[in-house]
């Protein structure tokens, strides 16, 4: 039932009538696009001084002290009307270098920096020469060093050839995560100091165990008070600019500013002004601490409505400007990453998910008017982040369903869609509680986790599964390089039946995941010995109860996801083997090993290769033949996955999606036998393979509910492209919302849609300069168009064009 406050702000907003963006709003948004990324080196300097400074102290201190140095002297500013402040770098949209976590490539790659096809950062003589002299510090105290030597030479091979990467966090620091955003606009980072305070004042120091604890709670503390200094440092700044500014109408805003920044996050957050710069402070020292990407608001409809609804002083266009405004922010934070990975994660994406509806802790419907807004504010500011999403369950509202889907036609790639009915099981499956389950939100791409509760380490490596099928098909040995990577699981020509090649691919399968695990376990142990993140442990229960970092096992539920790559080429391919050699005899194993390792070359290779193309079933059309292949070729990874657990007590839980990992990884692997040739990027996500789902959207999403996507509870990916046209009116929206309820009620947990031809992204292609703020979904977030690597456009491009 609606409250009378709830009642007097529907009122104030009507939802359905939301104000459009202000010109302050385009203004500075027209700024941020035609900023070009640089390298910050600042915060680099303050980190490598603040270790220099306490090499005498236990690792939990200096990591806090580096804090606090880095926050204490950094550069701050306050852009011309800005109203939410707070800056990562010296400049809007750069990266900031963060040594500690790794180098070496970073020395490596400081030249190319500019020349790159995608991901350009510019950078200085002078700001190079600065790097290369600190560098050398670092040599052997990173954690990508430590990873390193803790690894067997039998990982570090398979990551050689690409059977998978753990580069997320191998490179860099720990994400993919959501603190208690609400604990700290209710309580102020000074109820979080005061929390660890009363947790310190009960040990007992003659107790061993209680010196580490001793140690990491006033690590807490001190980070905790740096956070409210830097707030304090941007108020003092406010009031000085204040002081000088002529213009009483902007005067007026950084004497608020001023206020606002003296009040919180110290202090509870009361005004919706209030919350909103409280909240943003949180979200950027979290991305100072550490440069893991994926740091997600996750539930932010939820946290922040009750200071909405409690602000009768705001009005409907205010409160939207103020929402526009954090959402242009969320587009200044950056992160350089090596040039390898910017295949995987094109575009500069940080990831950073918002997620609006879904039902509550109790199960009921939480739609409320921010949920609206939220969704407003992505088509208001037509930016990248944050990458909007929206929990769909059997009561969602109409009126959202459909805001979501306008916002969709938009051509954003945003929101994302995604299904409390099986989510929710899945997250129960892992251990959650129900209470928590119906509390999740999404991380990053498409990982599902409770809040302020898990460390969840998603993203934890790219498996690709087509290579471990091209291990299978060669006996062990990878075609590329002609060295022994697997076990002998017999020639290709030996295995008789479907059932020898189903238990060859499954023996290959358990050899290659057991490496991704000691490869996944040696970074994690690296990360908990030589950089834990004391801030964002103490937005984490129950890391102060505990007296543990998050690295260390804090949390209350601890995960790793890594996820697997390549599904629809596998099903694909099994199934052309099924089918047209082990069924109907129409072509042997011989020739077939002999077509791909030629790459299908002449005449009879093209022959072979359009049989497979043409004449086998295909994922992505609603036969049972494909799709039965496609659940149980899936089922073998995630099967071995979950075997495992890592040094945190926690489990291994797999996902299915690629980010765009699925260009890189498909570079390494040779010709498959569904017909792709040598090279191709591999099938994004649980999607089809392109082309081969040439039955509908419909029949295309009924595949993919064949998928146990309970089981894949790390989070399964499903990016459809539609053409305008095809959403030009309301029946569109009614066909698009069809579509999707399609997927979820047969089993599907996400979906997400980039409407947009392909001759807008052709002429994007040939004229950049015409399209700088083009933004199209990749993966499991959205980019620029143009910022993006060629491979990954092209890989865009081909994607099927649906309509209805």
């Amino acid at each position: 039932m609606t409250s009378p406050a709830e009642q007097a702000l529907l009122e104030k907003i009507d939802v359905l009538q939301l104000p459009g963006p202000t010109a302050r709003v385009e203004a500075i948004r027209e700024r941020f696009i035609a900023v070009v990324p640089e390298i910050c080196v600042e915060r680099a300097q303050l980190v490598t001084a603040a270790y220099k400074e306490t090499e005498d102290q236990p690792v939990i201190l200096r990591r806090a002290r580096a804090l606090e140095k880095i926050l204490d002297n950094m550069t701050i500013f306050i852009q011309p009307d800005e109203i939410i402040v707070g800056n990562q770098c010296t400049k809007p949209r750069s990266a900031p270098v963060f040594p500690e976590f790794s180098c070496k490539w970073l020395e490596d790659e400081l030249d190319r920096l500019e020349k790159r096809t995608g991901d350009v950062f510019l950078i200085s003589e002078e700001k190079k020469a600065v790097l290369r002299e600190l560098f050398p510090y670092w040599n052997g105290r990173t954690t990508n060093e430590l990873a390193t030597a803790l690894m067997t030479p039998e990982s570090k091979e398979a990551q050689r050839r690409g059977v998978f990467t753990v580069g997320n966090y191998y490179f860099n620091g720990v994400g993919h995560i959501s603190v208690d955003y609400a604990l700290v606009l209710e309580k102020g980072l000074s109820g979080v100091v005061a929390a660890a305070e009363a947790e310190l004042a009960k040990l007992e120091l003659t107790n061993p165990a209680h010196l580490a604890k001793h140690q990491f709670l006033t690590a807490v503390t001190a980070a905790n008070k740096a956070v409210i200094r830097f707030a304090g440092r941007f108020s003092a700044l406010a009031a000085d600019m204040a002081a000088t500014e002529a213009d009483p109408g902007r005067k007026a805003e950084l004497l608020e500013i001023a206020r606002v920044c003296a009040k919180v996050p110290a202090e509870p957050a009361g005004s919706f002004a209030e919350a909103l710069q409280s909240f943003w402070f949180i979200q950027l020292v979290l991305q100072i601490e550490s440069n893991g990407h994926s740091i997600s608001p996750m539930r932010f409809d939820q946290y922040l409505f009750p200071h909405l609804l409690a602000d009768k002083a705001v009005t409907a266009e205010k409160a939207q400007e103020l929402l526009d405004l954090l959402f242009i922010k969320f587009n200044e934070i950056n992160k350089v990453r090596d040039e390898g990975s910017t295949k995987a994660f094109g575009g500069y994406p940080m990831f950073q998910n918002l997620i609006v509806g879904g039902v509550d802790r109790e199960g009921e419907d939480a739609t409320n008017p921010l949920s609206y807004m939220c969704l407003q504010a992505t088509a208001n500011t037509k930016l990248y982040q944050p990458s909007i999403s929206i929990r769909v369950h059997s009561d969602t509202p109409r009126a959202l369903y459909e805001k979501a889907a306008e916002v969709t036609r938009l051509g954003l790639g945003m929101p994302a869609y995604y299904n409390d009915r099986f989510i929710i099981p899945a997250l129960l499956s892992r251990g959650l509680t129900r209470e928590d389950a119906r509390d999740y939100g999404i991380i990053g791409c498409v990982e599902p986790q409770v809040g302020g509760k898990t460390e969840g380490w998603h993203d934890a490596a790219f498996f690709n599964i087509a290579k471990v099928l091209e291990l299978t098909i060669n006996d062990g040995v990878d075609p590329l390089s002609g060295e022994r990577l697997g076990p002998s699981t017999g020639e290709l020509t030996t295995l008789a039946t479907y059932d020898d090649l189903m238990a060859a691919y499954r023996k290959q399968m358990a050899h290659f995941v057991k490496l991704l695990v000691i490869s996944d376990n040696a970074v994690d142990v690296a990360h908990g010995q030589r950089a834990p993140l004391p801030f964002l442990s103490s937005l984490v229960d129950d890391c102060i109860a505990k007296g543990l970092s998050l690295q260390q096992g804090g949390a209350h539920y601890n995960f790793t996801g890594p996820q697997g790559v390549g599904v629809a080429n596998v099903a694909d391919s099994l199934a052309a083997l099924k089918k047209l050699v082990y069924e109907d005899k129409a072509v042997t194993l011989a020739e077939i090993k002999a077509a791909l390792a030629d790459d299908f070359a002449g005449v009879a290779g093209e022959s072979l290769r359009q049989m497979l193309l043409n004449r086998a079933p295909k994922y992505g059309n609603d036969e049972p033949y494909a799709d039965d292949i496609a659940h149980e070729a899936a089922l073998a990874y995630c099967r071995e996955v979950e075997k495992y657990t890592n040094p945190r007590g926690g489990g291994f839980q797999p996902g299915l999606y690629p980010v765009s990992a699925n260009v890189p990884l498909g570079a390494v692997v040779g010709a498959t036998p569904d017909g792709r040739k040598a090279g191709a990027p591999l099938a994004d996500g649980v999607s089809p393979v392109s082309g081969m789902d040439h039955s509908g959207p419909t029949a295309s999403v009924k595949s993919v509910t064949k998928l146990d996507h309970v089981i894949a509870s790390n989070g399964t990916l499903l990016n459809m492209k539609f053409h305008p046209n095809a959403l030009k009116d309301s029946q569109g929206i009614s066909n698009l919302i069809a579509v999707t309820e399609t997927l979820f009620n047969g089993g599907g947990t996400h979906i997400q849609y980039n409407v947009i031809n392909k001759e807008t992204l052709r002429d994007a292609q040939a004229h950049p300069e015409n399209y700088r703020g083009l933004v199209v979904r990749v993966a499991g977030y959205s980019a620029f168009f143009t910022s993006l690597d060629q491979a990954i456009q092209e890989d865009i491009i081909s994607r099927t064009e649906q309509m209805f």
